[in-house]
């Protein structure tokens, strides 16, 4: 007969459970409101959801229910679910926020090691919004903790795109972004009724930008991508403000008419300071399904003039990082919410991307150059 398990094992497996949202054990957030065992093996947990009608709820019911169920002499759970104060919330806040009660952009401060990608173009409907979703997806696969801000305003689309369903969580003034394939995601759509469009401004755009970038909780990002309107305006600017170390991705076609207006979004670097991270050739080509030679059905060299006119301009180097083959699984994928490269990695289209964020991601680092905060032992 199995003996009544102790309050510490149970606690140490609901160490295991991670809110869904931030993605940290429910035990260091003040999550865990009690346990209590009885003789009988039957335990009782109660925990504190950060908001009322949190709508991850149920998932972390189940969670809890499993990783309780698995502790040896367990008989049966039951879970007991209430809202923090507001005072709790306030200290799991200014908690997540490492301490600071005050907003701040994360990936602004000096010692950020989040990789931060803009995806621009000169023009709408090169597919610049499908190479950032397989980009970040990609990119998650690999092991990298991804965050997207969908900051095509007018023409928001990556929550669909990546299968993002769920609305964001608000806990005080900050904002717990939903998750899908792993990728943390945030857009003005998932604050809008329907689909109805957004009037704003430029100052509205600014500040709405803004919040994306110091109200949401990101969390410990290797990577963020943000989707920008086509164009160089008032986004464009805002994210040269906000985040000066933002590398720019410039997403053309093969089609001269496309390059043209591309080379003019990537220029604006001349202006803001900041670097191009590279050109990405998307609808380079199609192959017929019954094989055969490759179709140009845009033109070629698109992708090559940009880059090429990019470091005249700027007197550095900026590369071709890849030419995106035509796909209409993209398209579908995009439909869908699964990302081609998850779908069906092995797709030569898939492969390009795949490459593409390995290059720009680099090796997932762990660890590496993160600050532990420990010092010598005094003697």
């Amino acid at each position: 007969m199995s003996s009544t398990p102790s309050t510490e094992q149970v606690r140490k497996a609901l160490a295991t459970v991670q809110d869904p949202e931030i993605h940290r054990p429910i035990t260091d957030l003040g999550m865990v409101k009690s346990v209590d065992i009885a003789d009988d093996g039957a335990v009782r947990v109660g925990i504190y959801l950060t908001v009322a009608g949190c709508p991850m709820k149920g998932r972390i019911e189940k969670d809890v229910t499993e990783a309780v169920t698995k502790v040896a002499g367990v008989t049966s759970v039951s879970v007991e679910l209430d809202v923090m104060s507001d005072e709790q919330r306030k200290e799991l806040q200014t908690q997540l926020r490492g301490g600071q009660a005050e907003k701040e952009i994360p990936f602004a401060k000096p010692n950020s090691l989040t990789k931060v990608f803009a995806v621009a173009s000169g023009k709408g409907g090169v597919g610049k919004s499908s190479v950032t979703v397989n980009l970040a997806a990609a990119m998650a696969a690999q092991g990298h903790k991804v965050g997207v801000v969908d900051a095509d305003i007018y023409g928001h689309s990556v929550p669909r795109m990546l299968g993002a369903a769920d609305y964001p969580t608000k806990v005080e003034d900050m904002i717990l972004p939903p998750t899908a394939h792993d990728i943390k995601v945030i857009s003005v759509g998932m604050f809008t009724q329907g689909n109805q469009p957004v009037v704003w401004r430029g100052p509205m755009l600014h500040r709405a930008l803004q919040q994306f970038l110091s109200d949401v909780y990101w969390g410990d990002l290797d990577v963020l991508l943000m989707d920008l309107p086509p164009g160089t305006g008032d986004i464009a600017i805002s994210v040269a403000q906000l985040l000066p170390n933002a590398e720019l991705l410039v997403v053309t076609t093969p089609q001269m008419a496309a390059a043209e207006v591309a080379e003019r979004a990537g220029a604006i670097t001349a202006q803001t300071h900041q670097r191009i991270a590279g050109v990405i050739e998307n609808m380079s080509y199609f192959v017929p399904p019954g094989g055969g030679e490759p179709l140009r059905l845009f033109g070629e060299g698109g992708g090559q003039t940009v880059a090429d006119a990019l470091s005249r301009t700027l007197g550095t180097t900026i590369p071709l990082l890849g030419q995106i083959p035509l796909d209409t699984r993209v398209r579908e994928g995009g439909d869908e919410g699964n990302p081609l490269v998850l779908s069906d990695p092995d797709a030569e289209a898939s492969k390009i991307m795949t490459s593409i964020a390995e290059s720009l991601a680099g090796k997932p680092r762990g660890l590496a150059g993160m600050q532990l905060g420990i010092s010598p032992a005094g003697r």
